[in-house]
């Protein structure tokens, strides 16, 4: 714990977690039985990834400044990020002298077939996004990799002219071939690891696991397309 006259950490990265962590053990935790032995070990627990967002939540209405905001969630894989951000976000607005319109649209990005990144990103469905024109935009996206798939997602919206445009991801991976694109609120950083959990699939699986888990090679197989 920092002194009152020290200087503050730069909270910028969110919390860090070290190439060295050896994460948890699965038997400290319950997960769907149908993943025993398709996993790794738990990286980051269910509880601590709830307390994050609810930081996270205070920290970008601190800086929105109770103005009315359009969140753009990423699907698949940021839809739970999405839905309790929203949530700590609403609380947040209902308990202050000032009320803050939250409206909600939904894209989705195609980047990765089983765990290799296709390197070209694919926008399925999602509403006109001239509707964007002059609404602060806060970008929901679960995790943010090299950073190629968000700045081709921000150069899209940017053509739409909306006053502000803010990303909060919730995970950011350490990547040798990162573009440097760093999110404006980021819940964790972590390792280059594939993982999966609160909404992070491998193909399509494990969107049913709460904890954020490394997958093992077994399950990469089992699961493979």
């Amino acid at each position: 714990m920092a002194r009152s006259s020290e200087k503050a950490p730069d909270n910028g990265r969110g919390v860090v977690i070290m190439d060295d962590w050896p994460g948890y053990d699965l038997n400290l935790f319950t997960y769907p039985q149908h993943y025993y032995g398709d996993l790794e070990y738990v990286l980051i627990p269910h509880g601590i990834v709830v307390d994050r967002i609810e930081r996270l939540a205070k920290d970008i209405m601190k800086d929105i400044g109770y103005s009315d905001i359009m969140v753009l969630c990423v699907l698949k894989g940021g839809y739970k990020f999405c839905a309790d951000l929203v949530e700590h976000l609403k609380n947040i607005s209902r308990n202050s002298d000032h009320f803050v319109s939250m409206k909600v649209d939904f894209i989705r990005l195609k980047s990765y077939k089983n765990d290799q990144s296709m390197g070209e990103m694919q926008i399925i469905g999602g509403d006109d996004l001239s509707t964007l024109a002059g609404k602060n935009v806060l970008i929901v996206e679960d995790v943010v990799g090299t950073g190629r798939t968000m700045n081709a997602l921000l150069s899209n919206i940017k053509k739409y002219k909306p006053n502000m445009i803010k990303v909060a991801s919730l995970l950011v991976k350490r990547q040798p071939r990162s573009d440097g694109f760093r999110p404006d609120y980021a819940g964790f950083e972590i390792p280059n690891l594939f993982v999966v959990g609160y909404a992070l699939d491998y193909n399509e699986y494990f969107r049913d696991l709460n904890h954020i888990c490394v997958i093992n090679e077994h399950g990469k197989e089992k699961y493979r397309v």
